[in-house]
């Protein structure tokens, strides 16, 4: 593979402006979750004197003592429903990949600091995500649980979908994906089927409450009289129903609990021994990926800047380079793993499309992983290439990527536009993982663009209708609709709608996607021992 050879000047006045307006966008999206994380301290106290761990605590001792842990969708919901000021993002949740007893495994705690872990839409949506995860990745599931349930403003919104949770637990299981669950508190009504659908089932002594019904709701609807121990507490549930396979003391106790269970299992135990890997580092340093993307994102820059700060020795095999250079593929090797590259220097033309089509498929052939890096405007537009097909050749690569089977992998490192989004592998075309950078920008078209459309329509309807076209009231349709994608367009915007998988600093590009990869990889080798209807209590 060729070493490639930055023209980056790390040093000039336009390198430094475009570090400093990416650190602007980091800086936007790490105060929001430290604003989450300061409104869960608010409960410290309270939690303390109960003793009970906050959520973030509960996380922290569960998974393996300096292990990674990739957090997932942490903004979802930022900005929706009851959420006024981004301190509740997250949907309720805290979920992300974390190794516990020397097991990878999907953690998800509910986030009872806040709200008492009432799950929103973008709750659900989030379960949900989370659970294609592990079902892809074949990652066991340890819940850590303690909810209100759905938030009931937003019942209706819920309720139905909200089935779509159970069945995956039940499909989880059915498949052999192991589920274990502390619960640490309110477990009620549709919630208290979470635990009951997992396959290892952990309550806190005094703490933990289940049930379809609590004593209110009982009262109101038989007239029968019931404490909370009799009707969900722990011990009934532990030594009476069988709800429970353990009991636990306190939070810490039903942590040790999850863990010892993880070791229990012969879970890596039938995993292949994977060859050993080895790579360089790239020869360009890390930091310099703040500075890639132009301030303006008009200006033109070339991917492979990117390519040169993640791939292993900053080696590149460019594919068919002499044939389109607006659409690059090439194949690169990250922490030791091949992987194919579709990345943008320019909107996909005729020729880009068909390119990036036989990429995929000599990836699909020998089985290496695609990594899209987004930043384009969507595909080329105007005579020349409606002449050449670029609807024929556009549908090509949207079959391309939507049925190859290998992991596919997307970062949104700029622009992603139109069905561009769709072609280089958009939340809609099924990635294994998506995340973006911070300053990126997804919508179905430029925001200017939009405006203009939207004018230039509205000017043609009026003239058709003998009206006399005002200036003022199309500058106002322009201008309103341009904002309108403007707001709708930012990386805030998008990962609070779970577009992608969450934002990540640039710096962190190759970290992360060399961890989805390693989770990409053990999963295609891992054998499971499925079943017909998963396991339940009798």
């Amino acid at each position: 593979m060729q070493i490639l050879e930055s023209t980056l000047a790390a040093g000039s006045d336009e390198f430094r402006t475009n570090a400093e307006a990416m650190q602007v966008h980091i800086d936007a999206f790490r105060a929001v979750e430290t604003k989450v994380q300061e409104k869960a301290e608010e409960a410290r106290e309270k939690f303390h004197k109960r003793d009970k761990l906050l959520p973030r605590e509960r996380i922290d001792l569960l998974r393996d003592r300096g292990s990674e842990f990739l957090e997932l969708c942490s903004l979802a919901g930022y900005k929706m429903h009851d959420d006024k000021d981004g301190s509740m993002a997250g949907g309720g949740i805290i979920a992300g990949i974390g190794r516990i007893s020397g097991i990878r495994c999907l953690i998800v705690a509910s986030n009872s600091a806040i709200k008492g872990g009432t799950i929103s839409p973008a709750g659900l949506d989030k379960t949900l995500r989370l659970q294609q995860i592990a079902l892809e990745n074949k990652l066991p599931v340890v819940s850590l649980s303690e909810s209100g349930g759905a938030n009931l403003n937003y019942a209706t919104d819920i309720f139905v979908q909200g089935a779509r949770g159970f069945a995956n637990q039940a499909r989880l299981s059915a498949a052999g994906i192991p589920q274990v669950t502390v619960v640490h508190g309110n477990a009620t009504a549709g919630g208290a089927y979470q635990p009951g659908l997992s396959d290892y089932v952990i309550v806190v002594r005094n703490r933990a409450k289940l049930f379809l019904a609590g004593p209110p709701l009982l009262k109101a609807a038989t007239g029968e009289v019931a404490t909370d121990e009799e009707l969900g507490g722990a011990e009934m549930h532990a030594q009476v129903a069988g709800t429970a396979e353990y009991l636990a003391q306190n939070d810490a106790d039903g942590i040790r609990m999850a863990r010892e269970i993880l070791t229990a299992l012969p879970w890596n135990e039938s995993l292949p021994v994977a060859p050993e890997r080895h790579w360089e580092e790239p020869r360009y340093p890390v930091e310099e990926l703040l500075g890639v993307v132009p301030a303006d994102a008009k200006k033109p820059y070339d991917v492979r800047e990117i390519l040169a700060r993640i791939a292993d020795g900053s080696r590149f095999l460019d594919f068919k380079p002499e044939y389109d250079n607006q659409t690059v593929c090439g194949f690169i090797k990250l922490y030791g793993y091949s992987v194919g590259i579709i990345g943008n220097n320019g909107p996909i033309t005729p020729a880009g499309a068909t390119k990036a089509s036989q990429f995929i498929q000599l990836c699909e052939q020998s089985g290496t992983p695609l990594l899209f890096l987004h930043n384009t405007t969507g595909f080329m537009v105007g005579t020349h290439s409606e002449q050449n097909g670029i609807i024929k050749h556009g549908s090509k690569m949207l079959q391309a990527v939507a049925n190859c089977r290998v992991p596919k992998i997307s970062i949104v490192v700029g622009g992603s536009y139109g069905a561009g989004n769709y072609a280089m592998c958009g939340r809609g075309l099924d990635p294994r993982f998506i995340f973006a950078w911070p300053n990126s920008r997804t919508a179905v078209m430029g925001a200017a663009q939009a405006g203009k459309v939207m004018r230039i329509v509205a000017e043609e309807k009026q003239r058709k209708n003998g009206i006399e076209p005002d200036p003022k009231t199309l500058d106002f349709l322009e201008q309103a609709t341009a904002k309108k994608l403007e707001d709708g367009s930012t990386a805030l915007f998008g990962t609070a709608r779970l577009w992608d998988d969450g934002l990540i600093d640039p710096r962190d590009t190759r970290r992360v996607v060399g961890m989805v990869l390693d989770i990409c990889h053990e999963a295609e080798r891992r054998p499971l021992r499925p079943n017909t209807f998963g396991v339940a209590r009798f």
